[in-house]
């Protein structure tokens, strides 16, 4: 299979309110369709996650972020821009997202990708894509392919074919929550 069919199923379940496995510029990932809450509601049951602990999304690109979030402060910007390493922001004031993915204080973790088959599965997307670790929550994250519990696998409706024979250490990303006032925290 193809980069390009796995890309083009991947989008196909996840229109359809599906929920994946996929590789991204982390560790291996859970994802659906960010806006969809019933499938947000899916991977929040197959990780044994209370709601109450948000996820992370990917996205394509800076403009992006700007349809979900109301006002990105400018230091938010300087982080994504300046990270060595894949970072994600936590900012206030998310929109047009599934209710359920939204922190109780309207926050939301968002993180640009720049690992080819995520971005381009983002952009094929057209919307943000949860990226929650692949694990039950409290256990360590999959951090390739042949970590996912057989569990796990059974319970998603695709499981993407790219990456699978990769056999390197990966590191979840770096969390940074920022205020509106630009104030902001190193969480991870």
């Amino acid at each position: 299979m193809t980069i390009a069919e796995d890309i083009k199923n991947a989008v196909e379940i996840m229109r359809k309110g599906g929920v994946i496995l996929y590789p991204t510029d982390t560790v291996w990932g859970i994802g659906c369709d960010a806006t969809n809450a019933e499938a947000v509601d899916r991977i929040y049951k197959i990780k044994c996650r209370e709601e109450s602990k948000a996820m992370i999304c990917l996205v394509d690109n800076e403009n992006r972020i700007q349809r979900y979030v109301r006002n990105v402060p400018e230091v938010a910007w300087d982080v994504m821009t300046l990270a060595t390493k894949p970072t994600t922001v936590i900012l206030d004031g998310a929109i047009g997202l599934a209710p359920n993915l939204i922190a109780e204080d309207g926050s939301v973790a968002l993180r640009i990708t720049q690992e080819e088959f995520s971005r381009e599965l983002c952009y094929r997307m057209q919307k943000p894509i949860v990226s929650t670790s692949v694990n039950i929550s409290g256990e360590p994250a999959a951090q390739n392919y042949r970590d996912i519990s057989e569990e796990i696998i059974n319970s998603v409706d695709y499981v993407c074919a790219t990456r699978r024979n990769e056999h390197k250490p990966h590191q979840p990303s770096s969390i940074i929550r920022i205020r509106p006032d630009g104030e902001f925290t190193i969480i991870r």
